[in-house]
């Protein structure tokens, strides 16, 4: 199965600017069997299901990640977000 290389997840922010993260495709899978993603520091982590449905992962110990609002695929020739 091909899998989108690269996310947006947007998390809201209460009173701010929504913050953006973006992940890309790595060589685990999460619980549910679907690919796990990450950012360039490997400190946010998801998993990602063919139909867009994130859960996050803890990526060290009293880590409570929060769900973003929403993750959207990136395409090969789409701007990275900084």
């Amino acid at each position: 199965m091909v899998h989108t290389e690269r996310y947006e997840l947007i998390f809201q922010m209460s009173g701010a600017e929504d913050d953006v993260v973006c992940v890309r495709l790595t060589d685990r899978l999460g619980a549910g069997g679907f690919p796990v993603y990450e950012d360039e520091t490997g400190i946010v982590r998801a998993e990602i299901s063919d139909r867009g449905e994130v859960r996050m992962l803890a990526s060290g110990g009293h880590q409570v990640p929060g769900a973003p609002v929403l993750a959207r695929p990136l395409s090969a020739d789409a701007p990275a977000t900084p």
